[in-house]
């Protein structure tokens, strides 16, 4: 799989600056392409500006939502990936099981996007009235 380009990075968020968090990264996922001066994490103890998270099972998604929600500041940008089955891959997870785990934790979908051939990913922020509990930086 080629390595996401600069305009995979736009579609998902990342601009000049951004502090970036990449988990379960498939192969040729890193941040080479991205705008200048963004930090790439694996794992952070304080929130970052975009999460994108990759998860081929359900399980996976429920054991570390709780997580993947907190890692991302006020106005920060979740996006949680899983296998592509216009691509052929065979997968439990959907749009539809995504949302069924992240909704409750207080975080919305508001896009919907083909991350590359082999994975789609619905992005989530802050619902509008559980930002001011969340960290600005």
């Amino acid at each position: 799989m080629p390595h996401p380009d600069a305009a995979t990075w736009r579609k998902v968020g990342v601009i000049e600056g951004h502090r970036l968090c990449l988990l379960h990264a498939p192969d040729g996922w890193d941040a080479d392409a991205a705008a200048s001066g963004v930090v790439l994490h694996r794992r952070g103890a304080r929130p970052v500006d975009v999460v994108v998270a990759f998860y081929a099972t359900l399980a996976a998604l429920r054991r570390e939502a709780t997580t993947l929600a907190g890692a991302i500041t006020s106005a920060g940008a979740l996006w949680v990936a899983w296998p592509r089955k216009a691509a052929g891959h065979e997968s439990e997870l959907s749009g539809a099981a995504v949302r069924a785990t992240m909704l409750p934790l207080g975080v919305v979908d508001v896009k919907v996007a083909q991350l590359d051939e082999d994975w789609s990913g619905l992005k989530f922020v802050w619902r509008l009235e559980r930002r001011a509990d969340r960290p600005a930086t």
